[in-house]
């Protein structure tokens, strides 16, 4: 009888343990091919991440991590042809100095914070609340705020906004078809709808093909200021002709909610669009034969929350329900979508965490470069992004998070660089933007907080290299 016991606790330790190995050979393997990083991506970011070859040779080093105390004396002593620092340079020192001190309050709202995101030179911060809010910091003027924007024709929250390339117009959206064009260079501070500005209404429903209210997403000017492309929960994408007063191009590009649109450079011929069946699509305006995709790029198993793209018309990131952030290329693209949505449960994002057990499933047709995993994707639409080309040569990636944190990644190694925890904030981040030229970065979060985080003290490779 006891052999009998003694027996069967043995086979149940053995099951256990072949579970346990089976689950740690399932990350290992995961771990090996998150980070085999196509060749180029590898290449153009370790080239900015890196000092010029002729600062290595005045320093004598063969390091990759030489300290900035050397980099220093080495610019003084650097015989090139432009003298001072290259952009790699400049991008290797700036790329160790990390946002992390921090939070240091901006403002504080009493509705919920969806947008906080940095103009293009960085001279101004656009910040937007569920309360009708829109506000608007002078960046290089101790933050005093520059313009007080009260929303129109809004359901539910301003869901996104989008600043013109000249910097004079924002366009901000809701839960509406009716995507507002507001001056933001006019005189009076406060801006209220129709009485100390104009708030133009581009109406996104004035198309032959729709004939009911829908909500927008997203929100992104083109490049030239003159169209606005949006995605909206009538599963499709819009662009809207501003001089033309109209609705340009309507694609039915989903079977799910469009959360999330951008162009992929500064041509504007090709657009990304994620959505909540799962799916990152490409778009080329060239070519556009009866709405037929450009390709279709399959991995997350459930619905994305945003889109950035690295600017280059190649790579792009996505944030997922399904608690990842994946790395595309779009040339791993398919044509077609049969190999789609892949769930394991009804899970829904807005009422619980994401299930334990679902967190290492991969889908069977990942076609991802690499895929990160440390943030929590739950409640809202959070958003992700490269970091700057200026001060990081896109070295790193970020995000908001649901724990109140926003964390930072390696592209490369995909290592968490850097973890934001803003304590005195118990609320989502759902959105957060890097400073285009300084080691400053700034999130808002779901308690109405908006906070920044700036360089405090040595990176970790000149801590290294002191050691």
């Amino acid at each position: 009888m006891q052999m009998g016991y003694n027996i069967s606790k043995l086979t149940i330790d053995n099951e256990t343990n072949k579970q346990a190995q089976a689950s740690q050979n399932q990350a290992s393997y995961m771990d090996q091919e998150m980070f085999q990083l196509d060749n180029e991506i590898f290449h153009t970011t370790m080239l900015r991440s890196r000092p010029s070859e002729g600062l290595c040779k005045a320093t004598r080093s063969k390091k990759n991590n030489i300290s900035t105390f050397r980099m220093l004396s080495g610019r003084e002593i650097y015989s090139g042809k432009h003298g001072g620092f290259s952009k790699a340079d400049s991008s290797c020192v700036l790329g160790r100095c990390l946002p992390v001190g921090g939070p240091h309050i901006i403002d504080k709202q009493s509705t919920r914070a969806y947008v906080s995101r940095f103009s293009d030179d960085g001279s101004l911060l656009i910040t937007a609340f569920q309360g009708s809010h829109i506000r608007i910091y002078d960046v290089e003027h101790d933050w005093k705020v520059h313009k007080d924007i009260i929303a129109r024709s809004m359901r539910w929250t301003i869901t996104d906004t989008s600043l013109s390339p000249d910097q004079r117009f924002l366009v901000y959206s809701s839960m509406s078809p009716i995507v507002n064009f507001v001056n933001i260079g006019s005189a009076a501070r406060e801006s209220h709808a129709n009485i100390t500005d104009i708030h133009e209404a581009l109406d996104f429903s004035m198309h032959e093909d729709v004939v009911y209210a829908f909500g927008i997403f997203s929100v992104k000017f083109s490049s030239d200021g003159r169209e606005v492309l949006a995605g909206s929960n009538d599963d499709s994408i819009y662009v809207y002709d501003i001089h033309a007063n109209k609705v340009s191009l309507r694609l039915e590009a989903h079977t799910a909610d469009v959360n999330t649109v951008a162009f992929a450079d500064e041509t504007s011929h090709l657009i990304f669009s994620g959505s909540d069946d799962s799916l990152c699509k490409v778009w080329d305006r060239r070519c556009l034969n009866q709405g037929q995709v450009a390709g279709v790029l399959t991995g997350h198993l459930e619905g994305i929350t945003c889109i950035d793209s690295r600017g280059d018309g190649r790579y792009f990131i996505s944030n997922g329900k399904d608690q990842t952030l994946k790395l595309w290329d779009i040339r791993k693209m398919s044509s077609t979508t049969d190999r789609s949505r892949i769930r394991y449960s009804n899970w829904d994002y807005r009422y619980t965490q994401y299930p334990q057990q679902h967190k290492f499933h991969r889908h069977p047709y990942d076609q991802s470069l690499a895929t990160y995993r440390g943030h929590a994707v739950l409640r809202t639409l959070i958003r992700c992004y490269f970091s700057p080309e200026y001060s990081t040569g896109k070295r790193y990636i970020y995000t908001g998070s649901h724990d109140s944190c926003v964390y930072i990644y390696d592209v490369v190694t995909g290592a968490q660089v850097a973890k934001l925890d803003c304590e005195t904030s118990p609320a989502a981040v759902r959105d957060c933007s890097w400073h285009p030229y300084y080691p400053t970065l700034v999130n808002c979060s779901w308690d109405g907080l908006v906070a920044r985080w700036e360089f405090g003290g040595n990176s970790y490779e000149d801590e290294m290299e002191v050691n």
